[in-house]
């Protein structure tokens, strides 16, 4: 008689629409974000672009802490240990708020040369606008973290629609409380960074209380009483860590191509940011797939099947296919109506219009195996090897590539997206043999 799945077609879905609409949410709010704070002026807008290069080098490393616990956490529930279920979401809180308390107060007391480290000499109304806003962003830091674990403890848990209401809600907030102090109250910078702060407590709050609750096999009480447990902390970190590293050098990968193009002029600039932008929502939807692939793949090998693991990894792996390719048609019929509402000069509009093109083209065909199959097997505990694996290519094709092409070679903005291409296609070549060898299989977690 052969076995019943593990995720009924129908328990996919719950898990895994709602984490796609947050990711979806989170992009589309985010861009909604940034067009208001331009609202305010040339110096408010390059302060926040300057400063959230900073922000979200930090909150990709609390992302990943977080989806290393929730690895621990959705393992346990497979098991059906929920008393160690329970200790490791408490060693995840503890361990996610102490590393971001503490780069909190760091980022406080080095705040002036942190900025002029990194930003060199700006003009000064930028850069009094990016110590504003730094102050108050690096205040949100630990809420934050904390909503960022508090979230992947529910996921872990198959509950996605509780974090992606608390999100809805906490972005409606951002945005409403942009719209109020910088346009009603004229308070610039420091609005959208209030708006921002304010927004984040909300969400901490909001995950920790639900935390409390009873009706789920994970309650977490009593947070003052929580105490390291080091043994349960080194395997969170020993997720989390190489997770992190990996999330950061991307982001490191993405500052230093930034510096090539800002060498091909304003209207090379101008297409490359709204390119980029565009590149990053048709990917959204597919991003969400491989969020929820983790908690199907750790609760699989929580409970020794590891045969499900792999067959999820191969259904999701055509779920997120069919989503990207929507995502990537949706966005490039957008691309022409989005470059005239942005107001873009028309050689700007038409290089970004060109390169979507090829996006589109490219995208469905190599990105799924760059990034969807590395989520379940980072679920299995092989992290490091997903580490290794994307910062060799996105340092030698991404980002040596896209110099030599640009520098050398003449290629303009396009070379930027033949190195990007070209490390998709190597990562997913790499990724297809890893995941068919079953080597991912062998590491253990718990």
């Amino acid at each position: 008689m052969e076995q019943q799945h593990l995720f009924s077609n129908r328990m996919l879905r719950n898990l895994l629409v709602p984490v796609i609409l947050e990711q979806l949410l989170n992009a589309l709010m985010g861009t909604v974000d940034t067009v208001m704070v331009s609202n305010v002026g040339s110096a408010a807008i390059s302060a926040v672009s300057l400063v959230d290069s900073i922000n979200v080098l930090v909150i990709q490393a609390f992302s990943a802490l977080a989806a290393g616990g929730a690895i621990i956490c959705a393992q346990y529930m497979g098991q059906k240990s929920y008393g160690h279920a329970n200790r490791s979401a408490r060693q995840v809180l503890f361990i996610i708020t102490a590393i971001s308390v503490g780069i909190t107060v760091l980022c406080m007391v080095f705040q002036n040369p942190l900025l002029r480290l990194i930003f060199g000499q700006v003009e000064p109304s930028v850069m009094k606008a990016s110590r504003t806003y730094f102050f108050y962003t690096a205040l949100s830091f630990p809420f934050i973290a904390l909503y960022d674990s508090g979230a992947s403890i529910f996921r872990a848990q198959e509950n996605t629609k509780g974090p992606m209401t608390i999100s809805i809600i906490s972005n409606v907030m951002n945005i409403a409380g942009n719209a109020i102090l910088i346009w009603v109250f004229h308070m610039g910078v420091a609005g959208a960074a209030i708006a921002t702060l304010v927004s984040r407590i909300f969400c901490a709050v909001v995950v920790l209380w639900q935390l409390r609750k009873d009706r789920q096999p994970i309650v977490v009480r009593d947070y003052l009483k929580i105490r390291p447990e080091w043994k349960m902390i080194k395997r969170v970190l020993a997720l989390g860590i190489p997770s992190g590293v990996e999330n950061s050098m991307f982001q490191l990968g993405k500052l230093a191509i930034q510096s090539t193009v800002s060498t091909l002029g304003t209207v090379a600039i101008a297409a490359q940011a709204m390119t980029n932008i565009l590149e990053a929502l048709s990917g959204t939807a597919a991003i969400g797939v491989g969020i929820g692939l983790m908690t199907v793949v750790g609760e699989c090998l929580g409970a020794g099947r590891k045969d499900e693991a792999v067959y999820y990894i191969k259904k999701l792996c055509g779920v997120a296919e069919i989503v990207l390719l929507a995502g990537c048609l949706i966005v490039f019929a957008l691309t022409k109506p989005v470059t005239l509402i942005g107001g873009m000069e028309a050689e700007s509009a038409r290089m970004c219009f060109s390169m979507t093109a090829w996006i589109t083209l490219v995208k469905p065909i190599v990105w799924m195996f760059a990034f969807i199959p590395a989520y379940g097997m980072r679920a299995a505990g092989d992290v490091k090897f997903s580490m290794i694996t994307s910062c060799i290519t996105m340092w030698v094709f991404r980002f040596c590539l896209c110099v030599f092409l640009i520098r050398v070679m003449g290629f303009g903005p396009m070379g930027v997206w033949i190195g990007m291409f070209t490390d998709w296609t190597v990562r997913g070549i790499i990724f297809s043999l890893r995941f068919h060898s079953r080597k991912w299989l062998e590491h253990r977690v718990v």
